[in-house]
């Protein structure tokens, strides 16, 4: 199992390229499968996740080509089965995504239960209401199977703004006949960044960017040459970590517009950066304290569906309030198993209190030291790199498979500001 070693207590300074979005990648590979001319993708994270789904798509009878670093060419003439094969299901939890481009394209799709992060309950039953709605059947024994003779416009109102579950129906009802009107649809940036390029391939949506979608069907898809936007989770990852080093940091190709709720909760933490164009400049010397709330009451960070604070940044916004002068609240909403790293941290010396699974108050600023730790799921293990990266002494992190899945080429990244991070098999 591979780990990382790492000597903190440097700044991190330089610059550093935004990769793309994972989680517009995937959505956007499974949404190659709805046309059967090439579909040509650009900015693609080199990452274990997007690996697995491409996998996926090979094993439906896509062919994939490298045409550059981070740019792909797929094609998918004639799929082979609409089984989504097991191994790779149980990997990720995105391979839910090809149920609504198989039904749409063949009127079947069978989905082993997803992998993913362990971080809580997380609900597949948006899916299955939209897709019903559409007019699929759905059974389960092992597997999940969906079936439809004719996808049908609906009229439906989600149960939550899910986003896999928004990226879902859209996916089906592009095709569907007739109009559907999705309400309480997701509307993160990853969500527009798929909607976006359904555009460019022929789809007919309306209120992109809204909780509201209009999709009107249409017979065909054509093939598209679309550019993933930014990651802003990993943005808002090398910001914090930045800040919390004590750094001097300019992050390039981001996406600023997408940083707004991100900069609103930093902001509580004495946390600012400008931008010029599609570069973030976070600047040292900040003054890494506390802003409380009117009446000198403690604030409180909690995250939110978009336009709220990103659910995955919860992870980081935690670890960076440890090196903050004053007292913070930190609700997590979403996932009742996300905050348990924070066990790990105390280890380390961070003054945190879990009130429950849902809620934390950190009190900062805290002295880290060096420990041993395990990496339980992508955003936690990043959370416990910058740790590392803010303490005295040495750290290993182990299990950084997890972290892999969501950060390109991260080693050498933050090696060449100055990290002293190595990775070891």
């Amino acid at each position: 199992m591979s780990e990382y070693l790492i000597d903190g207590g440097v700044p991190l300074n330089g610059t550093i390229k935004a990769s793309g979005n994972k989680n517009a990648a995937l959505p956007c590979i499974a949404a190659a499968l709805l046309t059967d001319e090439p579909v040509i993708l650009r900015n693609i994270p080199n990452i274990e996740d997007v690996q697995v789904m491409l996998e996926v798509y090979t094993a439906l009878g896509g062919e994939v080509e490298a045409l550059e670093p981070n740019a792909f060419r797929l094609i998918l003439r004639n799929i082979k089965s609409p089984e989504i094969p097991r191994e790779q299901a149980k990997k990720i939890r995105a391979s839910i995504l090809f149920a609504g481009p198989l039904l749409a394209r063949t009127g079947k799709a069978v989905l082993p239960p997803p992998g993913g992060d362990v971080i809580g309950r997380r609900r597949l039953d948006t899916h299955f209401l939209a897709l019903t709605e559409l007019g699929a059947k759905v059974k389960t024994n092992d597997a999940f199977i969906f079936t439809t003779k004719t996808l049908k416009g609906a009229d439906i109102f989600l149960d939550e703004a899910s986003v896999t579950g928004t990226e879902n129906a859209v996916m089906a009802a592009v095709l569907a006949k007739g109009k559907t009107i999705l309400t309480n649809a997701a509307s993160e940036p990853h969500v527009q960044d798929l909607c976006r390029m359904l555009v460019s391939m022929g789809a007919q949506i309306e209120g992109i960017g809204s909780n509201i979608l209009t999709i009107t069907g249409v017979k065909k898809l054509s093939g598209c040459d679309f550019e993933i936007g930014a990651d802003f989770m990993e943005v808002g990852s090398f910001i914090g970590m930045a800040a919390a080093t004590g750094g001097d940091l300019h992050i390039e190709g981001a996406r600023p517009q997408d940083m707004r709720p991100t900069k609103i909760a930093f902001g509580k933490l004495g946390i600012s950066w400008a931008h010029e164009g599609t570069i973030i400049h976070v600047p040292k010397n900040q003054p890494l304290e506390v802003n409380c709330d009117l009446g000198g009451m403690i604030p409180k960070i909690d995250d939110a569906p978009w336009p709220g604070f990103p659910p995955d940044l919860i992870s980081i916004v935690i670890v960076v309030a440890t090196q903050i002068k004053g007292t913070v609240l930190i609700h997590e909403k979403m996932y009742e198993s996300r905050m348990f790293f924070v066990d790990k941290l105390i280890g380390m010396g961070a003054r945190i209190v879990l009130c429950d699974p849902h809620r934390a108050v950190v009190t900062g600023p805290a002295k880290l030291h060096g420990s041993e730790l395990i990496s339980p799921d992508v955003r936690a293990g990043m959370a416990m790199i910058i740790a590392a990266m803010c303490a005295e002494g040495k750290s290993v992190i182990r299990n950084v498979y997890q972290v892999e899945r969501g950060y390109e080429r991260l080693v050498d990244r933050l090696a060449t500001l100055g990290a002293r991070i190595i990775r070891r098999d």
